[in-house]
């Protein structure tokens, strides 16, 4: 995917350093959006998804962790730090030009996210966060934050390699961001914790629907997708559908424990995203509604 180069004035990035223990994630759709707290590959890295939101939601209430970064790594240096590092600044600008104008005409308050560029280790809003738990987005800080090494692993482990793979992920963190900027974080949450049993439904859910954002941005920039990107995405969709990683985890595959969707299910709601453009396709809460 041929990405603009990103304007420094346009986005807000440092390098991040320090901490430890585990970042979330969150979802949601623009008019009714919802937000939960969930790392994206912890099945790769053993972390159980119930224990993981646990944490996160007491250390959302409790934590007083301070954003550290490093001395002079801000801004265009730290998009500068490496190819990784650019690439994540360039997808962050185009992602912020593609959903501003749709949140001003959905009269929604529109704020953009920062990017946290780590290694290792480093503190978030939602608390210290290590690179063993892959990418995130912090509803706290409204913050993005990625462990470039990531992508190694991605490519290493998955079979998920290619630019486009890793636009999907800084993608669907982005489409957390969306979510939490609807406002309706409260009720998804609410409805979680009164109704336990359906906690991993709804995760799954938002979860789908991130995917379907990020092919949604995909879809209204398709004049700088190239040859294979789809199939980059596809393929890193599948690499981190819940039934894939349990099974190459050595692991029954369980899908009443499934909070992120099935390899199937994230591939069909990425390409939802990529084939229509549409946000209003990415209603992965419809049936319930009926």
């Amino acid at each position: 995917m041929k990405l603009n180069r990103f304007d420094p004035n346009s986005i807000q990035v440092r390098r991040g350093g320090g901490g430890g223990g585990f970042p979330g994630g969150g979802g949601g759709k623009i008019g009714c959006g919802t937000i939960v707290l969930a790392a994206i590959a912890y099945f790769v890295f053993g972390a159980d998804p119930l224990q993981t939101i646990g944490a996160i939601d007491g250390m959302q209430q409790s934590s007083q962790t301070q954003q550290t970064t490093t001395a002079g790594a801000q801004g265009s240096e730290a998009c500068n730090d490496g190819r990784y590092a650019l690439e994540a600044c360039n997808a962050l600008s185009s992602l912020n030009q593609t959903w501003q104008p749709l949140f001003q005409q959905a009269n929604i308050t529109f704020s953009q996210p920062t990017l946290t560029l780590f290694s290792g280790r480093t503190n978030s809003g939602c608390g210290g966060a290590s690179s063993e738990m892959g990418p995130f987005y912090c509803p706290t800080d409204q913050g993005i934050y990625i462990d470039t090494a990531f992508y190694d692993t991605m490519q290493r482990q998955l079979g998920a390699g290619g630019d486009f793979a890793r636009y999907y992920v800084m993608a669907h963190e982005y489409g957390h961001h969306v979510q939490k900027l609807t406002g309706m974080a409260d009720q998804i949450r609410s409805a979680q914790q009164q109704n336990p049993r359906s906690a991993n439904d709804l995760q799954v859910r938002i979860e789908l629907q991130a995917d379907c954002y990020a092919g949604v941005w995909a879809g209204k920039n398709r004049n700088l997708i190239e040859p294979g990107d789809m199939e980059e995405g596809m393929t890193a969709a599948a690499a981190i559908g819940d039934d894939t990683l349990q099974r190459n985890a050595g692991r029954r595959v369980s899908p009443e424990s499934f909070t992120h969707g099935s390899s199937a299910q994230r591939m069909q709601w990425l390409k939802r995203g990529l084939e229509t453009g549409d946000e209003d396709q990415c209603d992965t809460f419809a049936d319930l509604r009926r």
